[in-house]
């Protein structure tokens, strides 16, 4: 079932997510809901709370990106990054390991909205899969950026967070017109 995604101003979005402490009948549903809100939407990640859902769960797929390289490695060698997706992350803990590189990004959340953001390029990454499993791996480049936008998702912290001042200020404008707007719409209901 496609979900409907939360808007920059809808307080779920600065929420810290409950750790997942079982796989649930309930929590397997959303994370098929999640892939198929994502795929609609023609998203790279995406994370519980953009669909309202203030827990550690994000779902992850840039196999439909090609101009952006990933690179993935499980047990220290090289793996297909497109043979390890879609990802499922639950409660991931994430440790830069790369410098800090510039690249563009956008969010769901913010539509028609994107800018440079400076992120390590690339990551260390600990979670547990879509059974349960625990999962170990490292990578770099988009796969890399989308991890780390789609946890900062979970500790309630926005890409326009980890933007630049100037870059903020030039979007400022939009970004108060789209908060206005989900302001509004939550009012009505």
């Amino acid at each position: 079932m496609i979900l409907p995604i939360v808007k920059y101003g809808h307080p779920v979005l600065r929420q810290k997510g409950a750790k997942i402490e079982s796989l649930t009948p309930e929590i397997k549903k959303l994370i098929a809901d999640m892939f198929e809100t994502m795929e609609d939407r023609h998203g790279v990640g995406l994370a519980a709370q953009q669909v309202g859902h203030a827990i550690q769960l994000t779902v992850i797929d840039v196999r439909a990106v090609t101009d952006r390289p990933s690179w993935l490695e499980i047990n220290g060698r090289p793996v297909d990054v497109a043979e390890n997706m879609p990802l499922v992350l639950i409660n991931p803990e994430v440790t830069a390991v790369g410098e800090p590189v510039k690249g563009g990004e956008g969010c769901l959340s913010f539509p028609e909205i994107f800018a440079e953001i400076s992120r390590p390029e690339s990551v260390d990454v600990r979670a547990l899969d879509a059974k349960g499993r625990p999962i170990e791996f490292r990578c770099g480049g988009l796969l890399a950026r989308a991890v780390q936008h789609e946890t900062d998702h979970l500790h309630g912290l926005l890409f326009i967070d980890r933007m630049d001042k100037k870059t903020k200020a030039e979007l400022q404008p939009e970004l108060d017109y789209l908060q206005a707007e989900t302001k509004a719409e939550l009012k009505k209901k």
